[in-house]
């Protein structure tokens, strides 16, 4: 049975196990101060990390940043992040019954619009598109900035 909810601090590690199968080992903090950070995103006003158990075992997730707006009649408009599902449970409509279920919470507050970037390594192009959505309106762009570590 498939559940799709919102993530908890007490998810932190099945959640740690996913955003390590979206990024590898880079930049995932482990233990205290990982904790802390998820604690810091699940209450941060606005964002939802949804999460999708299958037989009580978490497999999916996706991040919801809703954000309030001054353009389309104050309506809010959403970005999704970090929208990953474990390798053994792909293709089985997970991902997409999140994606879905995103699109219902946002669509139930009005919101007009999602928006979403995906790396043109992971191949989930066509995943996205068989969603609906579509690179036609807008032109994703992404300006990173390597953090500076402080010597230890």
């Amino acid at each position: 049975m498939r559940v799709i909810r919102s993530a908890t601090v007490d998810d932190f590690e099945v959640c740690h196990v996913l955003y390590k199968a979206l990024v590898g080992e880079v930049d995932v903090p482990e233990g205290p101060s990982g904790r802390q950070r998820f604690a810091e995103v699940i209450t941060h006003p606005g964002t939802t990390v949804f999460v999708a158990d299958v037989d009580g075992v978490a497999v999916s997730m996706a991040t919801l940043h809703l954000l309030p707006n001054m353009t389309y009649g104050g309506r809010p408009y959403a970005m999704v992040e970090n929208v990953v599902t474990l390798k053994s449970h792909r293709g089985q409509g997970t991902a997409r019954a999140v994606m879905n279920h995103i699109a219902d919470v946002v669509w139930a507050a009005d919101g007009y619009k999602i928006m979403l970037l995906t790396g043109r390594t992971y191949g989930a192009r066509g995943f996205y598109e068989a969603l609906g959505y579509t690179a036609e309106d807008k032109f994703g762009m992404v300006l990173r900035r390597v953090p500076s570590r402080k010597p230890s």
